[in-house]
């Protein structure tokens, strides 16, 4: 499966939150007790190495994640079940108009427009299951410029894949092409035109 064929066939990104403590703290947030989540439209995809849009009047950040692509159907599923249901992998970045964010959350407001330009989900190329055997030691690193911002493992996690998914699962089905972003860990920041 490439990156272009589950953007064509993917139903909904499913996005964690704060499930980095580090992170929910560099943003003076609660760290959660339960995992939540967001949604996401599938027009923010975009593929590797297509250009990342910077909204005038927005403060865009960078957050990097890995990202669960789903391969079967599931409701209801247990954690000790979760690796069925899963395609794969693929490396993601849930850009962030950090201040819409931050003005939707002083309003308790949702974030969806924060989330939802257009190009504000970047994936790369899809990784086979069996090519990371274990969710829970992954190294996720972003550079600018070559200079690196966010460098994290997924061990950090406060929620592991399989939790993720049977927490996400007990609430809407999982269908097969969704993609569940597992969180970000510490150091996002800003994104400006012409960095790469």
């Amino acid at each position: 499966m490439s990156a272009r064929n589950f953007i064509q066939t993917g139903r909904k990104i499913v996005a964690i939150g704060r499930n980095f403590s580090e992170h929910a703290k560099e943003l003076g947030n609660a760290v959660p007790k339960a995992p939540f989540f967001f949604l996401k439209p599938t027009s923010s995809f975009i593929s590797n190495g297509q250009k990342i849009e910077i909204p005038s009047g927005c403060e865009v950040h960078h957050e990097v994640e890995l990202a669960v692509v789903i391969g079967k159907d599931g409701r209801d599923i247990p954690a000790k079940n979760a690796n069925q249901h899963i395609a794969g992998y693929t490396l993601a970045l849930d850009m962030t108009a950090r201040n819409l964010q931050d003005a939707a959350k002083k309003q308790g407001l949702p974030w969806s427009a924060a989330k939802g330009y257009d190009t504000f989900t970047p994936i790369g190329d899809f990784i086979p299951k069996d090519q990371i055997p274990d969710t829970n030691n992954v190294d996720l690193l972003l550079k600018i410029d070559g200079i690196t911002k966010q460098n994290g493992n997924t061990r950090d996690m406060i929620f592991n894949v399989p939790n993720l998914i049977e927490h996400v699962s007990s609430i809407m089905k999982l269908q097969e092409g969704d993609v569940i972003l597992t969180g970000t860990p510490a150091g996002v920041g800003p994104v400006r035109p012409g960095e790469t």
